[in-house]
């Protein structure tokens, strides 16, 4: 478009529509990809606030003949969800659940429902909306139903199809229409008409009977088939429904405005056994004997699968139910009336394969620990995806689905394939339903591997139609198969297609390209040839992933940030649901920005700034996140960079030196600071001036530093005695504002049997790691583990209790700097207090009796210390404790985040983020529960949103 069309279309559009608008690059370049490969570049992005918003959207689009694209949450891996068009990203306001009838079965929801969060509200009634993609928890079901959606357990619930019951969309010409089922007769009636409804019903009975025959022939004769359009479900009796042609149709006729949908009742008992073979085909060989059994889903995992599972920060403590080195994992579920009746078929499958190939098939009973192994398989894409290195493996032949008794001999073939071009594989998923995700392990940024792509889909094209198998069984069509559909269904379907096209949409304007009319596979890659980052000298080495651009090139686009009922990950998304503000969002614009695609200003942009602003820097992307991106590091490296070329303001400046200006305060200067900080003074002038939210009083300095207090106390040689010596890292926040903290930690030690030691060795560094002052950071920061280094070289374990510290020390600061030997010491002897604990109990080192001033704890988790470390040590030390109930609240992060809720900006966003899970969970409990939180802004977050006093575990914990 010419540049005075773009401006007109964007005053229209933000004259008639009030959600937001956006046509600034760095928006348009975040929604140009979505989980494929490819990347295209929309027009605008618009966020409806409600159908209304759709209808002046679309309107405006077709007045000035741009393309529209529906889009929910973007986790689509064959690139439906990118074009050169006018994105309509209704996940983030269009996600009501309209109305719910429990006695007849089903819901009315808009399509950004998301499928976990509908389940969620549906579970009180023992319903469930079926169809699970491994995307569950932030797949929209506008999304599920444009593409046509099964998942693990389609063999018993089939697609998406089958369950959904009415739809009432949009044309692009501005037609309203609702698609009910009906008979034959009905339909007839309809096509008399003279209006558009009897145009559509019209003109797709025509199209069905001048067809029939042929889709009958063609259309392949497996259920896992989602590929064109779904003519075949008009073929088979009297009952028409047209949401059968929206469903699957991925946003090329209408857009869904709402759906009724079939709900089905929850399974009552489940049982999975976990079957491990030496051999992947021979796992793939024994599908077809465990379907006669009638499982509920069967799962495969291959070898490289399993390694990363083991490896991953996500998955590890949950990869536990792993048996030596398998090739190859079948996952196999029962359902059952009783837990006996589940039990028993498991039990009676699992001594079968035992007696064959498999060499081990434990049978999992207890249903958390099945979430454990169902959340490891649910991330086999991204584990897949965090390979280093350019080669990774590609989704280009995963979505065939071959009929079962065919299956192990089409992947032995498709292996062939890929080994006479040099190319090695990855797969996982529905083994049941003959449809194993093989991905070919692929580098897309040179010709070569271009050209192996393409020679290894010709030769797996021609395999699923030998074996009567589907193109497209579970995944789309998208820009990866679409071209492959004239030949795959033949010409007289193809053209049967092209006329539904054309009558749904006359313009042309819906999602073009996909299905029909598409353009080559390898067409707008998102890493093709053309595609160069940038050489960026950064101060942060990025070892575990290669470097900077590798750090970046991790995200794969599979959107797991953007969930929003469970962990931490993440934050700003979850309070504002704005993909800039995922994890992946900001991935992505980075991406950009090293590959010279966003501005001329690259990492120095303003509008990059922005994308990153909100992140809170709380490291939940490095654990939750399946290829395990640390997006608070990358956005260190980028402050660093940013502020070298805009500079730091005066607030930038006072907290990268917080820590200095706190061992000058405290002591004889802090009632005077104290008394300042909460004046009207510094909250009315003082504060906005420095661009401090006046709604927070900072925190209080001691009278007496923790230092002066250990140092007295060591004067008066009440330690000493034992040769267990443990090194106590004086923080800055026990140090010079809760020194009772360290108190109670070198008390806890003491009365555990130790010698404490202060470590004295400087400050972590995380608040200026945190806000991109890497140099000082790292030249500080290395004289602090030097001398952390001179205990661990005399074989003294350094013990932490601040989490963001612990997380400096042992994660940021060995990457930071240059010395790997020094950063591997560090980051092995250095641990959190609880796991320090909680590893000398284990080993034997310590007998001692604990107790508690409190009856009952409830534990939030600091974001780094349960990205990193986790709670349970903590949890299990506070178990030791006789009669003590300990229970930790599933809560993110509090939204405090060091700085970031003390910044005026930022305060509200703060307040938000506690609001989701934390700050209900506080509200209301008795005087009898002691809450604990080890973060010192948690505590102070907690303080400022409810009033409630929390404390650090080594408060409520004594040796006997």
């Amino acid at each position: 478009m010419k540049p005075n069309d773009i401006a007109t279309l964007e005053q229209d559009l933000r004259a008639e529509v009030r959600g937001e608008v956006a046509f600034d690059d760095a928006t348009r370049g975040i929604y140009a990809t979505d989980a494929s490969i490819y990347q295209i570049q929309p027009v605008a992005v618009v966020t409806p606030l409600d159908e209304a918003d759709v209808r002046a959207a679309v309107t405006v689009a077709r007045r000035h003949g741009i393309p529209v694209i529906p889009r929910g949450g973007g986790t689509g891996l064959a690139g439906q969800a990118v074009g050169t068009a006018l994105i309509l990203d209704c996940s983030r306001h269009m996600n009501r659940i309209l109305e719910v009838n429990v006695e007849e079965g089903w819901a009315r929801v808009e399509p950004g429902v998301v499928r976990d969060e509908l389940n969620a509200a549906l579970a009180p009634h023992a319903l469930h909306f079926a169809p699970d993609p491994a995307t569950t928890n932030r797949a929209c079901i506008g999304g599920m139903i444009g593409n046509n959606s099964s998942g693990v357990r389609s063999i018993v619930y089939g697609k998406t199809i089958d369950h959904v019951l009415e739809t009432r969309v949009l044309l692009s010409d501005g037609e309203i229409m609702s698609f009910v089922s009906c008979d034959s007769a009905e339909v007839d009636r309809i096509a008399e008409g003279d209006d558009r409804t009897a145009e559509i019903y019209g003109g797709v009975k025509a199209i069905i009977d001048a067809n029939r025959n042929e889709i009958d022939k063609r259309f392949p004769k497996i259920m896992r088939r989602v590929g064109g359009y779904n003519l075949d479900a008009f073929t088979g009796g009297d009952r028409w429904n047209l949401s059968n042609l929206i469903v699957g149709s991925e946003g090329t006729l209408a857009t869904l405005l709402d759906a009724k949908i079939k709900l089905a009742p929850l399974p009552k008992h489940m049982v999975l056994a976990i079957a491990h073979f030496d051999e992947l085909l021979d796992a793939i060989r024994a599908v077809a004997s465990i379907v006669a059994h009638e499982p509920a889903a069967v799962e495969i995992l291959d070898g490289k699968v399993v390694a990363r599972a083991r490896e991953s920060l996500t998955t590890g403590a949950q990869a536990d139910f792993f048996e030596g080195a398998p090739k190859g994992v079948l996952l196999v579920l029962f359902f059952g009336e009783s837990v006996e009746e589940a039990e028993a078929k498991t039990r009676g499958l699992a001594d079968e394969l035992t007696k064959g190939r498999a060499y081990a098939c434990p049978v999992v009973v207890d249903p958390a620990t099945q979430t454990r192994v169902w959340e490891v398989r649910k991330h086999g894409l991204g584990l897949m995806l965090r390979m280093k290195g350019d080669r990774k493996p590609i989704p280009f032949i995963e979505d065939a689905a071959i009929p079962v008794e065919h299956l192990a001999d089409y992947i032995d073939q498709v292996l062939q394939i890929c080994r006479r071009n040099d190319t090695d594989v990855a797969m996982y998923a529905h083994a049941s339903v003959g449809l194993i995700h093989v991905r070919p392990i692929i580098d897309l940024k040179v010709q070569d591997g271009i050209d192996r792509m393409k020679a290894i889909q010709e030769g797996a094209f021609e395999l699923v139609q030998r074996y009567g198998g589907s193109w497209s069984g579970e995944h789309g069509d998208g820009l990866i198969r679409s071209p492959f559909n004239e030949r795959f269904f033949g010409a007289q379907i193809y053209s049967a297609f092209r006329e539904i096209k054309t009558l749904f949409d006359p313009a042309g304007l819906m999602n073009p390209g996909k299905i029909v009319n598409a353009g080559p596979v390898d067409a707008n890659l998102r890493y093709g040839v053309g595609y160069s980052a940038a050489e960026v000298k950064t101060l942060f080495h990025f070892r575990a992933d290669g470097g900077f651009g590798p750090a970046i090139e991790m995200c794969n686009g599979v959107g797991a940030c953007r969930k929003t009922l469970t962990g931490k990950m993440c934050p700003s998304y979850i309070a504002t649901r704005d993909e800039r503000h995922s994890t992946r969002g900001r991935a992505n614009a980075l991406r950009l920005a090293i590959s010279g695609q966003l501005d001329t200003d690259g990492l120095t942009s303003p509008a990059l700034h922005d994308v990153l602003d909100f992140c809170l820097s709380c490291k939940s992307c490095k654990s939750e996140c399946p290829s395990n991106i640390d997006v608070a590091r990358l956005k260190s490296e980028f402050l660093r960079i940013y502020r070298e070329r805009h500079g730091s303001t005066r607030r930038d400046r006072l907290i990268a030196d917080a820590p200095a200006m706190a061992s000058r305060i405290a002591g004889p200067m802090a009632p005077l600071a104290n008394a300042f900080f909460g004046s009207p003074l510094y909250r009315k002038l003082v504060a906005p001036a420095l661009g401090f939210t006046e709604a927070r009083r900072p925190p209080a300095y001691a009278r007496e530093p923790f230092p002066t207090w250990f140092a007295e106390d060591r004067r008066k040689g009440r330690a000493g005695g034992t040769d267990r010596r443990v090194v106590l890292f004086d923080d800055t926040y026990m140090s010079f504002h809760e020194p009772g903290v360290g108190r109670s930690a070198v008390e806890l030690l003491e009365s555990c049997g130790y010698d404490v030691t202060l470590a004295r060795a400087g400050c972590c560094q995380r608040p200026r790691i945190s806000h991109g002052f890497l140099r000082e950071a790292k030249r500080d920061g290395e004289r602090t583990l030097r001398n952390l280094d001179r205990y661990i070289q005399d074989g003294l374990p350094v013990v932490v209790c601040e989490p963001g510290c612990a997380s400096a020390l042992v994660d940021d600061l060995p990457d930071l700097i240059d010395d790997t030997a020094l950063g591997e010491r560090i980051s092995t002897n250095v641990m959190m207090i609880d796991d320090f604990l909680a590893t000398e109990l284990a080993a034997g080192r310590l007998d001692v009796t604990f107790s508690s001033p409190a009856t009952k704890i409830l534990i939030h988790g600091h974001c780094h210390q349960q990205s990193l470390f986790g709670t349970s040590s903590m949890k299990n030390v506070l178990a030791r404790v006789p009669g003590l109930e300990v229970d930790v609240i599933d809560s993110g992060c509090c939204g405090m985040a060091g700085s970031f809720g003390y910044e005026r900006e930022h305060y509200d966003l703060s307040m938000k983020v506690g609001e989701d899970r934390l700050f209900p969970a506080l509200r209301g409990l008795g005087s009898e529960t002691t809450v604990v939180a080890c973060g010192f802004s948690c505590r102070h977050q907690i303080a400022d949103a409810t009033g409630r006093r929390a404390v650090h575990w080594v408060e409520t914990l004594r040796g006997d």
